[in-house]
């Protein structure tokens, strides 16, 4: 049975229904929700698991001895380790919980930036989400280090004949995204990374807009470091990932110390605890964890690739009938793409236009999507934002087509 075979077992229907939030009105109108790459919805599992975690486990871990600290202890190492196998990460302790994409992001470059020198180099691309371009921007700025930057085609594909030239001896680090949330640009990152290798200079991938598309294998890519947020993939706010190779997060120095880094302290010496706890100072975001485990099983048990198939199968189907619509222009056109569509209508600004699919109950992203980088190489103010996930349907992309043509002739 090959994919779009299994794909269509896929009960459309029966899934969207382990999404509450999608029954609820706004304006009066059935809620449609295609902000999936700002935050995505959680399934009742993930509520469920959450819910249970404060009624019937609530306690601190890896600090008592009580039942209750043991059991929730022992729940959230194991999910540290289906996120390991999720990502086919080669140890556990290779994973760090962190709050997020963005932390995860100056986690590394705090880190790692105490071993900049003046003239040294960090490469990241004209696509780059703001929490990929603020950390480097900012500690090239404190160490005289220099930040270049890999230019992109009119399609919005990275140029990698002009990334091979950018690399040189003083180039310390790549930083790159693996899924443009603007533009939904797949980037060849196994090939940016084998490049990279070549020359002996680590890699970061932010797949906070992969996590949620495809199946990611930190091994296979050879990747030093990516990280992602839960909230992407279904799970908790304020929870994210970030894998690191062993011997990198070995290496690298202290980030926040405090509570839960230690293995002992007095005044005159602290010794500090092994990966991954060293990274991860104070009372962690426990419920976070547990609900971003329940959505990685959650996924797992439709199935990523179920998933990716039918996700693609949406994105064809939206961008041939946006298209079609008098005035518009997708922007990002890319060969590889995830299930993202941004487009702009001539005359019309993007804010008017989300006013008015807001008020017929539609939910679409307007502005810069934190990539003014983006905005300003394709001239833009800001774009509208349409990010499809698998609880997404035809029949909601049709009543998003009308509403566009609804809002034009109100526009005019």
């Amino acid at each position: 049975m090959n994919l779009k075979e299994k794909h269509s077992a896929l009960d459309i229907q029966k899934i969207r229904k382990d999404f509450p939030i999608l029954s609820r009105k706004v304006n009066g109108k059935s809620l449609i929700y295609l902000d999936s790459g700002a935050t995505a919805q959680k399934p009742k599992q993930v509520i469920d698991a959450i819910t249970k975690y404060y009624s019937e486990q609530n306690a601190n871990i890896h600090r008592g001895v009580h039942t209750l600290s043991q059991e929730i202890t022992s729940a959230y190492e194991n999910a540290r380790a289906t996120i390991q196998k999720h990502i086919n990460a080669k140890h556990t302790h290779e994973i760090i919980f962190t709050s997020g994409t963005t932390e995860s992001i100056n986690l590394v470059a705090t880190t790692f930036g105490k071993w900049l020198k003046p003239g040294d180099e960090i490469l990241v691309t004209a696509m780059e989400h703001h929490s990929n371009i603020l950390p480097w921007q900012q500690l090239c700025e404190e160490k005289s280090a220099v930040l270049k930057v890999i230019p992109i085609n009119e399609k919005g594909e990275l140029l990698l004949d002009e990334y091979k030239k950018l690399i040189s001896s003083e180039t310390k680090l790549i930083s790159i995204t693996h899924v443009s949330n603007t533009l939904g640009t797949i980037n060849p990152v196994k090939e940016i990374i084998s490049i990279a290798h070549a020359k002996n200079i680590p890699v970061l991938v932010d797949g906070a807009q992969a996590i949620p598309h495809m199946r990611i294998n930190v091994q296979d890519l050879d990747t030093d470091f990516y990280c992602f947020s839960g909230h992407k993939v279904y799970g908790p706010t304020g929870v994210g990932i970030l894998y690191g190779k062993e011997q990198w997060l070995r290496k690298l120095p202290n980030y926040q110390v405090g509570g839960g880094t230690i293995k002992t302290v007095s005044f005159a010496k602290t010794e500090y605890a092994d990966i991954p706890l060293r990274f991860e100072a104070g009372t962690p975001n426990i419920e976070g964890g547990i609900g971003l485990a329940a959505a990685i099983d959650y996924v797992n048990e439709i199935g990523l690739e179920n998933i990716s198939v039918y996700e693609h199968e949406l994105l064809e189907y939206a961008t041939k009938k946006l298209s079609a619509i008098e005035g518009l222009k997708i922007i990002g056109t890319a060969k590889n793409k995830a299930s993202v569509i941004s487009f702009v209508i001539h005359g019309i600004h993007p804010y008017d236009m989300g006013i008015i699919l807001d008020q017929l109950g539609i939910a679409v992203r307007t502005g810069h999507h934190c990539t003014q980088p983006i905005m300003d190489k394709f001239g833009l103010k800001g774009t509208v934002r349409v990010s499809l996930a698998f609880y997404n349907t035809k029949e909601e992309i049709n009543k998003l087509v009308k509403g566009i043509i609804k809002a034009k002739e109100m526009l005019k």
